[in-house]
């Protein structure tokens, strides 16, 4: 199957984006056509309005085509496979699962990049949330990171818009992808880009902490997909170097961390200037209730997906450490314990503040370790070096802040350290899962203080869900009773253990 030509109409024809790159040909985008159907309610959100949607041209988003070897899958069938890879749904008409890339129905360039990356079959977001997505549904996805969700919504992002009006001078993009760091959004680009290639689908990535003129000059040249960071992109759209005209696929990547981090309002006004009846995917490792009523007010009858259970859950290929510490005992604990585990592997060390950051690679580097950190307000030259240092294994350890505990995507982090505990439990999911990946085991070790007590309960459902031992004095700090004195305790005041603790 060749790629399907939208000025055609014929799902055979080839869309040859290399010599009709969009720009000097004819447009009837903004031909006057019957105006595409609504939002019902969005709850409050000053969306467009259905009446907006006049003088817009519909468009194409069902792209679905059940293949016979799905077709024929029995409920049961259907139930099975569902529980056997923790596949849970919810919706009106939600469809089969896939089992092969072959069932999904991709054209034939989509298929021959899927090979080239060497997958072997879809994981279990893919092979429930591509249905989903082909289908032009809005779709919620709940899973953690590293499933495989990127090319959830990318490569069906790639279907959507080889399947639109080619663009013309002065258009905004097809697909937007909003993410919370910079470095989860250069990391998408890096997927667009491979899997895009083959259709000269363009995409740009736009962030803080850069100049803007390449960014700009991207978006005047015209790019199909543009990756952002809220901010910067407010920034681009009040300077009107670009607009959300043409979007008609939009994915929320990270929500839940995207609200952690403050920018609903940026959420918010971006959504608000996309016409009601795009395609919305909305992605999130976690489920609370905020990130919830979001969802409600931004997207229309979703299909929903959870992979796993919705309990918040570790990587079982992850052993926890958890320690009690006091706070004046962490340093050197850190440091005892890098001598027993510094093998030349990678570790990162996640701290909760860019000062206290700064501060321990400082005195790190003094007591002769190799260490590098990055933060927010290093510059983006600054924090691509480091990273570029930290995936070669150059500089083997790193200090961050939470701005690596999403996104980050390094092979072969074999340690973490939670040198802080963060301020909540799906942050030190988060944070663990930057090792353990790709079927790998690796190891997290916590300093675990007085001050973090609140989280004792939940952190222990964590490690017990997850098969690790839990220690006498968590346990107690569990049931709300203070930790034994003496070694190890909280009035051991920086005398350190002696030996080595985490043998």
């Amino acid at each position: 199957m060749s790629r399907y030509d939208s000025r055609t109409g014929d799902p055979t024809s080839y869309r040859d984006r290399k010599s009709e790159s969009g720009f000097g040909g004819p447009s009837s985008y903004g031909a006057p056509v019957r105006s595409s159907a609504g939002r019902k309610d969005y709850d409050g959100i000053e969306s467009p309005k259905r009446t907006d949607l006049d003088g817009l041209p519909s468009f194409k988003k069902n792209f679905y085509i059940e293949s016979p070897s799905v077709a024929a899958m029995s409920e049961r069938e259907v139930e099975e496979y569902r529980k056997r890879r923790e596949i849970t749904v919810e919706g009106r008409d939600v469809p089969k699962p896939v089992k092969s890339f072959e069932d999904v129905g991709f054209p034939e360039y989509v298929l021959q990049e899927v090979e080239k990356a060497g997958f072997v079959e879809p994981t279990p977001i893919q092979s429930q949330g591509w249905p989903m997505a082909l289908k032009g549904r809005d779709l919620v996805g709940i899973a953690e990171t590293g499933s495989g969700k990127t090319l959830a919504y990318l490569l069906p992002a790639i279907v959507h818009v080889n399947a639109q009006p080619i663009l013309s001078p002065g258009d905004g993009p097809i697909v937007l992808v909003l993410a919370p760091t910079r470095e989860l959004a250069v990391q998408i680009q890096q997927e667009a880009t491979k899997f895009g290639a083959s259709s000269r689908i363009k995409n740009t990535c736009i962030y803080g902490g850069v100049p803007k003129g390449p960014q700009v000059r991207d978006l005047q040249k015209g790019v199909e997909i543009v990756i952002a960071t809220p901010g910067r992109l407010i920034d681009m759209l009040e300077s009107n170097h670009t607009n959300l005209r043409r979007v008609t696929y939009l994915v929320l990547d990270e929500a839940d961390r995207m609200l952690d981090m403050g920018f609903e309002p940026q959420m918010r006004k971006i959504v608000n200037q996309i016409r009601p009846d795009r395609q919305t995917l909305y992605w999130s490792a976690t489920w609370p209730k905020e990130v919830e009523q979001l969802a409600r007010q931004f997207l229309y009858n979703p299909y929903k997906v959870t992979i796993g259970s919705q309990d918040l859950k570790a990587n079982h290929a992850i052993q926890q450490i958890v320690e009690i510490v006091s706070e004046s005992q962490k340093y050197n604990k850190l440091v005892n314990l890098l001598e027993d585990i510094m093998d030349g592997s990678r570790i990162l060390i996640f701290v909760d503040t860019k000062k206290g950051c700064d501060q321990i690679t400082r005195q790190l580097r003094m007591d002769g370790w190799p260490a590098l950190c990055i933060h927010g307000d290093k510059s983006q030259a600054e924090r691509d070096w480091v990273l570029s240092e930290f995936k070669a294994g150059k500089s083997p350890l790193m200090a961050a802040t939470d701005v690596a505990a999403r996104g980050l995507d390094v092979k072969d982090v074999k340690y973490v350290i939670n040198y802080d505990f963060p301020g909540s439990l799906e942050d030190y999911v988060h944070r663990i899962g930057r090792t353990g990946r790709a079927g790998a085991k690796g190891t997290a070790y916590t300093f675990f203080t007085a001050a973090n007590a609140r989280f004792a309960k939940e952190l222990i459902n964590i490690l017990e869900e997850a098969g690790q031992k839990v220690s006498p004095e968590l346990a107690a700090m569990g049931r709300g009773a203070p930790p034994p004195p003496g070694p190890g305790g909280f009035r051991d005041r920086g005398r350190g253990l002696g030996g080595r603790p985490w043998k």
